[in-house]
């Protein structure tokens, strides 16, 4: 049985990212599931086969190094845990090189911190990168670099579910396919046979979080079904699609690129988003907060206008001009994110004032806004997205 709106989601996605996690990609005792990998490039290599440009997220590199390491638990000390990393990245990425080439097909392996994707000018070259490997036949397949990410120096995803929304985002898929342990999001506990799957969500509300019941993870992963509704807020703000389902159906991918009512499907909250805005809006860290009134959250929200002085009630962090910035409301929420026009300093100075009198507070006035609406992007929905070119 087929579903006509999955098969058209399906057939207009020309690059397809799929995320595969741990517990996936692992048996209960650690070591790696050759057959899943086995599985896993048999299908991705008919999607390349079929002109379909395939990209793998690929969690399970501690998995693997606990494995040839003979550790039976996940070290907690981080230096460790990189070391284990390390081992198991070069262990999975032979075993999926092995697997793909019976079938024709070459892996790039491609490791990232959240590093890559905040600085502008590194965020293209990996764009280009994953392209040009596109081109050449190649499946890129990628992880974060555990071995150099550091939760304290902000270079860290914190999970592969974000990371592979980031990448969805990055080469502008229309379509993101998560497949984990679990058949999909559930009206109920995952351990309770009685839970239904939930086969279609329309609206990313608050009214989701009842249907997560706190998991975060196994001994040899780390994320749960927050982390991926979070992946999907972030895939379907910018436009696209995404599936989560289950990886241990051996033939998962297949049946959902035809059209198949498989797992839970979220579909996009509005129009495509321009690859500039995805920037600021998802990738890009703020690197401070301007606090604002009601007025100019609605003008921002609901007009597509720019943020002007007088709107912004506060100012915090220390950022420059040319950062991106946080935006948020009265109630605290963050509604937006932005290219600002002027440093934090210069804000404290300016904020609550008319634009007429800036060139007196500060001697002179480059910008009339603060940010410009070119330069903004929203997080929450309004009736335009505001992500819009």
């Amino acid at each position: 049985m087929t579903d006509l709106l999955r098969q058209e989601i399906a057939a207009t996605a020309e690059i397809v990212v799929i995320k595969v996690g741990t517990r996936v990609l692992t048996q209960a005792d650690g070591t790696l599931h050759t057959s899943r990998i086995e599985q896993l490039a048999e299908q991705l290599s008919a999607l390349a086969a079929e002109e379909k440009q395939v990209v793998l997220v690929s969690s399970g590199a501690v998995g693997a190094g606990m494995n040839q390491l003979g550790l039976e638990k996940r070290p907690e000390d981080l230096s460790t845990l990189q070391a284990v990393a390390a081992v198991g990245q070069t262990c999975l990425i032979q075993r999926y090189d092995q697997t793909f080439t019976k079938y024709g097909r070459k892996a790039a392996q491609v490791l990232l911190t959240a590093q890559d994707l905040d600085d502008r000018s590194s965020y293209l070259n990996v764009r280009n990168t994953l392209l040009s490997l596109l081109e050449l036949k190649a499946i890129p397949v990628i992880n974060e670099n555990d071995t150099v990410s550091v939760d304290e120096l902000m270079t860290t995803f914190g999970d592969n579910d974000r990371l592979a929304a980031l990448v969805t985002n990055l080469l502008g898929s229309s379509l993101l396919i998560v497949l984990s342990d679990v058949a999909g999001l559930l009206a109920g506990d995952p351990d309770d046979p009685q839970s239904k799957l939930i086969p279609v969500v329309t609206e990313m509300d608050e009214n989701l979080q009842q249907h997560v019941t706190g998991e975060e993870g196994s001994p040899l992963g780390k994320g749960g079904m927050m982390s991926k509704l979070a992946a999907a807020r972030m895939v379907t703000s910018a436009g696209g699609n995404m599936i989560i389902a289950s990886g241990d159906e051996p033939t998962a991918i297949k049946r959902i690129l035809q059209g198949e009512p498989l797992g839970t499907l979220f579909l996009a909250q509005g129009k495509v988003v321009s690859p500039w805005k995805r920037w600021i809006a998802f990738s890009a860290q703020p690197r401070g907060t301007i606090r604002l009134d009601e007025g100019a959250c609605e003008a921002i929200r609901s007009q597509g206008g720019s943020l002007l002085a007088i709107g912004v009630t506060g100012v915090e962090g220390s950022f420059a001009k040319g950062d991106v910035v946080a935006l948020c409301g009265p109630d605290d929420s963050q509604i937006a994110r932005g290219l600002t026009n002027y440093s934090a300093s210069q804000m404290t100075k300016i904020q609550g004032r008319q634009s007429d009198q800036i060139s007196e507070i500060l001697g002179h006035r480059p910008y009339e806004e603060v940010i410009h609406r070119d330069n903004l992007a929203l997080l929450d929905h309004g009736p335009d997205h505001g992500l819009d070119d």
